[in-house]
């Protein structure tokens, strides 16, 4: 009883650290209770009033601050007289709750209330830690509306409910308060510190007065719920801020085993963690609760009993043990569902998770991440919505909302979505991306992405489609896509790469088990022996290898995988291999523009393929690529921030957008040969010049184009692109064509479908093919005049004769020629019409200007046609 009765005089005793009141009446602001910040730029006046004195410049901003844990249930007041005409220029923010003592922090967080700005108004507002203020409760414009004396007497209320009210008394007085407006918010439930945060001009340095801030914590704390999270441990959630648990003897069990401990938890005051002698009986139990203060120092006197069912305790999640199931990422235009963007998580598993102190974030972002609260718990089977803390009571009819500070924000057209645990391991990852919908009305806003088999949740576009609820989605219940869609394909090993002399990288097309892929076991590199095996997070795609020696730049080795095992339980049978090397220094020429298509289809992207035509291996990381304006100015782009290694003769397609080019040519493009470029250049869809340009800024590769290279005879060149038609050839207009039409016009990451080899033999002057079809189908579309000369310094010209004489078509005219190439004729006449078919001479005449020397060839060649 002794004890008891202590422990009473204890909580009685405690200090009101949560409560304040200043009136500076003591003459200062550093003592009872201390205020920091600018302190040398603040005083107590003769009024015993706190007053600016800052420097005299505009845009100058002060800020001071006090300890103060109110946080909800509660009163705040203060005296403010502005003397001054508030501007967008000149205003003050009183922080009623602040994370940070200092108030100019970015990342800083809490409520406040702003006098002044550009509407004149008193108003209350949310800071989050990034982005600008929110308003929670909107004052009149035009209230502050003097030029040198804006008396206000300010007095916001916050209930238990998250409700506020936002009263002000214009006279200063006290006694004529009107209500400027209600809210609802209930973002932040904790505070560190009280302030202000002014901002003026030149004039106005000491024109800021403040006096009798109070704030007012009568209300006891509540209990809200009690749950079990292991055999011998429970949380009992209050309603606001607890103080430090004084003795174990303030919670006990009726009929259960007693309590050892009772802790607060270190991030959410609001939470005491209980431990238990014995495990706590499943079923019914109550727990009774006596003098539990809050920080203010009311006293939940009790007892209280709290009725509470052991059903079962919560376990923290494994990987793939909660998963994002439903994404709305664009919520307009709206079809049925609430206006706001929304995740949606389950629970697979039979047991209760506990979701406490579990990240969503967004790889990349430089925002924080939202944390989900200490009580946050998930029932087996069950669904839940996970958006804003502003947005949670637009979802209170779908069942559960856990609506979180720091929801990131959702691009409509696609991004990677982690959700990690406190111990920062993955628990799921998803990239989704706008093609997911496979409907392009329902693409355009309004619509839910839904996962089609949750027991399959490492699929992305093969198990995600748009919603087909006529609301637009199913939030906090099962999809209505929902259907079977197992995953029975094993991982596939899609390319190597050395980011190191002592590294390689090994990249797969799905998800691994990151357990399993950690086995050195698996791997093994020719004449290499393997140190260490780490796979790559978040989404497990790739996996690390460190080698015991360096490699050789440019000396492929072998790498070998004996078994890889997908997230889902995949595995490979026979074992996977590929050629990696490390890189050498490129020179120029040895990477060429291989093909371009720079006027897509309706809704296409662009794309430019690059071919490694030289025996080296070549790494493209800080590499650019980019388009020259006429003013010579050049659009770049960068082609990718991390390594990425062309092998000899290998192919890659530079665009923004993978899924789309892939999809628009679905039988003609090599999904592995894709890399995604962040903001590509824009090419002109009649003329310009692709240029590359290595990682030290230096011109490498540079190709003019120009519509007019196309095919005449197409009617439509949209979707078409331009092939290289000797890989060993110029960049000039006749090394490129027109992609054949039973290509589907172009072929990103394949041969080109014009790819013509280099004609053997030392003849002077040869036609290849001499029988072509230019139909644009591919075969034999055009034919080539090739040379090879005996000296430089030759120029030409090539006339087309039909078999009665006639010129056709005047090829080449008095131009220079280099000792080998060739001349590109695409059967077409110098009217643009194609030719006949039929026999034609091609008329060649060679001469060197400065000799005088002239020589005269013929050659024939047929023009055909397909019946």
């Amino acid at each position: 009883m002794r004890l008891l009765f202590c422990c009473l005089l204890a909580l009685l005793a405690l200090p009101a650290a949560a409560q304040l009141t200043e009136s500076f009446t003591d003459g200062n602001f550093t003592q009872n209770p201390a205020w920091a910040g600018d302190a040398a730029s603040f005083e107590v006046n003769a009024q015993l009033q706190l007053q600016t004195n800052g420097p005299a410049t505009t845009g100058t901003v002060l800020q001071l601050s006090t300890a103060s844990t109110t946080a909800n249930g509660a009163t705040w007041e203060f005296y403010a007289n502005l003397k001054l005409a508030t501007s967008s220029g000149n205003y003050a923010d009183v922080w009623l709750l602040s994370e940070q003592a200092d108030l100019k922090g970015a990342g800083n967080r809490g409520y406040f209330v702003r006098l002044g700005g550009t509407p004149d108004e008193v108003s209350l507002f949310r800071k989050d830690a990034t982005g600008s203020p929110v308003y929670v409760v909107n004052g009149r414009d035009q209230s502050l509306n003097s030029a040198t004396n804006n008396l206000a007497r300010v007095r916001v209320t916050r209930s238990l409910a998250d409700g506020w009210t936002l009263e002000v008394d214009y006279t200063g007085t006290g006694q004529s308060y009107q209500l400027e407006g209600i809210g609802e918010d209930n973002t932040y439930l904790q505070s560190n510190y009280l302030g202000v945060l002014l901002t003026y001009s030149s004039s106005n340095s000491r024109n800021f007065l403040f006096d009798d801030f109070k704030v007012t914590d009568r209300l006891a704390p509540s209990v809200v719920r009690a749950t079990p999270t292991a055999a011998r441990q429970l949380d009992v959630v209050f309603d606001e801020a607890v103080a430090t648990p004084q003795a174990t003897g303030s919670y006990q069990l009726n009929g259960g085993p007693a309590v050892l401990t009772a802790t607060r938890d270190a991030q959410n005051q609001n939470v005491v963690h209980l431990t238990l002698a014995a495990d706590l009986p499943t079923g019914s139990n109550a727990l009774v609760l006596r003098n539990i203060a809050d920080l203010a120092g009311n006293v939940l006197a009790g007892p209280f009993t709290l009725s509470f069912t052991n059903s079962g305790f919560a376990i923290l999640p494994g990987v793939n043990q909660v998963i994002i199931t439903e994404i709305l990422a664009d919520e307009t235009p709206v079809v049925g569902l609430p206006a706001s963007e929304y995740l949606e998580i389950y629970n697979p598993t039979a047991n209760i998770i506990n979701l406490s102190g579990v990240r969503l974030l967004k790889p990349g972002s430089s925002g924080n991440p939202a944390v989900f609260p200490a009580t946050a718990t998930l029932l087996p089977g069950e669904y839940a919505v996970v958006c804003g803390s502003t947005r949670a009571e637009q979802f209170a009819s779908y069942g559960k909302v856990f609506g979180v500070s720091n929801f990131p924000s959702l691009s409509n057209g696609g991004d990677q979505l982690v959700l990690r645990s406190p111990t920062s391991q993955t628990l799921f990852e998803v990239r989704y991306s706008d093609t997911w919908y496979k409907d392009s009305e329902k693409q355009e806003g309004g619509w839910a992405l839904e996962m089609i088999d949750t027991t399959n949740p490492c699929g992305g576009l093969e198990n995600w489609t748009s919603s087909t609820d006529p609301s637009g989605g199913t939030p906090g219940r099962a999809n209505a896509v929902r259907t079977a869609n197992a995953d029975n394909r094993p991982p596939a090993l899609q390319r190597a790469l050395a980011l190191t002399a002592a590294s390689i990288r090994l990249f797969f097309s799905e998800k691994l088990d990151s357990v399993a892929a950690a086995n050195p076991a698996l791997y093994s590199v020719s004449g290499q022996s393997i140190a260490q095996v780490a796979p790559i997070s978040p989404d497990f795609r790739a996996i690390d290898l460190t080698l015991t020696s360096p490699l050789q730049p440019s000396q492929p080795v072998t790498v070998s995988v004996q078994r890889a095992t997908d997230c889902v339980g995949n595995a490979t049978g026979a074992a996977a291999t590929a050629t990696v090397a490390l890189p050498s220094a490129a020179a120029r020429g040895d990477v060429v523009i291989n093909e371009i298509l720079f006027n897509p289809r309706t809704g296409g992207y662009d794309f430019v393929e690059l071919l490694n035509r030289s025996a080296k291996y070549i790494n493209l990381q800080g590499w650019q690529l980019g388009n020259e304006k006429p003013d010579g100015v050049v659009d770049a782009s960068a082609i990718s921030e991390v390594p990425f290694v062309l092998a000899p003769g290998q192919l890659v397609v530079l665009t923004e957008r993978p899924d789309v080019v892939q999809a628009q040519y679905p039988t003609s493009a090599e999904p592995t040969a894709f890399l995604e470029v962040d903001d590509l250049a824009t090419f002109p869809d009649d003329a310009g010049i692709v240029t590359l340009f290595d990682r030290s800024g230096a011109p490498f590769e540079r190709v003019p184009y120009s519509a007019k290279q196309h095919l005449a005879l197409l009617d439509d060149v949209n979707g078409v692109s331009l092939e290289r038609i000797r890989a060993d050839g110029g960049n000039d207009a006749a090394n490129y064509h027109s992609a054949a039409a039973s290509v589907g016009y172009a072929t990103p990451g394949r041969r080109n479908s014009q790819l013509q080899e280099d004609p053997a033999g030392t003849k002077l002057f040869s036609v290849e093919p001499e029988l072509f079809t230019p139909d644009a189908d591919g075969q034999q579309d055009f034919t080539t005049l090739n040379y090879t000369l005996d000296q430089t310094g030759y120029a030409a010209s090539v006339t087309i004769y039909d078999a009665q004489g006639r010129p056709v078509r005047k090829l080449v005219r008095n131009e220079t020629l280099p000792t080998k190439g060739f001349v590109q004729w695409d059967g077409l006449t110098d009217q643009g019409r194609k030719a006949g078919v039929g026999i034609y001479v091609l008329h060649i005449e060679l001469f060197r200007p400065n000799g005088g020397t002239k020589r005269e060839y013929k050659r024939t060649v047929v023009v055909g046609a397909r019946f």
